[in-house]
């Protein structure tokens, strides 16, 4: 059973939240009784621990690198992401231009009209699954540069669990 904190306000409804530090918030009218807050929470088991992933990954992927962690994760990065991009853009049958390595804390790879990549150092932080999947998003904007049905085609050709792997890496 979920561990929670229950806040009694002048509320009509029950309300459930994850906070920043992971913890389960229940906000309930006042008198709800306690039977009725806990098979609440058990039926939103599913949602909290949804969300407490959420919480996690942002805390994970967001938060912003030292000096020394960014010069690790480049380090990595430059280590790493030619390898897979070499790798996968042979599978694909595409040819990349460059590849850079920036600080981008909005989007983890990129890929330009001259089909040079560009992925976060952050990236790294995530595992494996997660950094091949944007490798192949981005080469697949070689052939498809757009988000259409076509281009999650090509995606999928590759990595047929794309969807998993991509959900690696919403915050």
């Amino acid at each position: 059973m979920t561990e929670y904190e229950i806040i009694f306000s002048k509320r009509k409804t029950l309300s459930l939240s994850v906070n920043a530090d992971g913890e389960v918030i229940v906000r309930a009218p006042y008198k709800t009784g306690k039977k009725y807050i806990e098979d609440f929470v058990k039926e939103h088991e599913a949602w909290i621990e949804k969300a407490k992933t959420k919480v996690e990954n942002k805390k994970y992927s967001l938060k912003e690198a030292s000096p020394e962690e960014e010069k690790a994760l480049r380090r990595q990065a430059l280590k790493v992401l030619p390898g897979k991009v070499q790798y996968y853009s042979s599978l694909i049958g595409v040819t990349p231009g460059r590849i850079t390595v920036t600080g981008a804390r909005t989007r983890f790879g990129s890929c330009s009209g001259k089909n040079n990549l560009s992925f976060s150092f952050y990236l790294m932080r995530f595992p494996e699954e997660a950094i091949d999947y944007v490798v192949v998003h981005e080469l697949c904007h070689i052939l498809q540069h757009n988000h259409g049905k076509e281009f999650y085609k090509e995606i999928e050709k590759i990595l047929p669990d794309y969807k998993e792997r991509e959900k690696l890496l919403r915050s």
